[in-house]
């Protein structure tokens, strides 16, 4: 049985190219009670989805929580776990002195990580975990949301 203290969190991006129209979603889970929330925008990335998401769900919480957030993207986990502190140190610069991609959502990120204790957990992308796959549903929502408001634009 989960901890009905903690919130555990689902995120996904989706993008149809890369660069492209994306989105963003984000499974909540407290004490019982859920929340889906997604977006997207029109000319974004994949990984600009994943952060997206994540950010989006942290900034969702009303008050400081413990977090267990749940992402199947390699490159959040281990941006906000192993190399964060590094790009900080360096000014946000990679290892091979090039600006940090996604800077500005990063940045973003790191203060919401500030305000909550998060454990990062990694899950396999479409391997049948039930929370990630609603999370991936989601976020293809949030593509499914733009590329409608674009043919009503168009």
């Amino acid at each position: 049985m989960a901890d009905s203290k903690i919130v555990e969190i689902y995120t996904d991006g989706a993008c149809k190219g890369n660069p492209g129209v994306g989105g963003w979603g984000a499974l909540l889970r407290y004490a019982g009670r859920e929340r889906e929330i997604f977006g997207g925008e029109k000319l974004t990335t994949n990984n600009r989805m994943e952060l997206l998401a994540a950010i989006r769900a942290l900034e969702s919480l009303k008050r400081p929580c413990k977090v267990h957030l749940h992402t199947d993207s390699q490159y959040v986990q281990k941006g906000i776990s192993q190399w964060l502190d590094s790009w900080k140190v360096r000014n946000w610069r990679t290892s091979n002195r090039k600006p940090v991609k996604n800077e500005d959502l990063w940045r973003l990120l790191d203060s919401l990580v500030q305000q909550h204790e998060i454990e990062w957990c990694w899950v396999r992308g479409h391997s049948g975990h039930i929370d990630n796959e609603r999370a991936d549903q989601l976020a293809n929502r949030g593509v499914e949301m733009i590329t409608s408001e674009e043919l009503q634009n168009s």
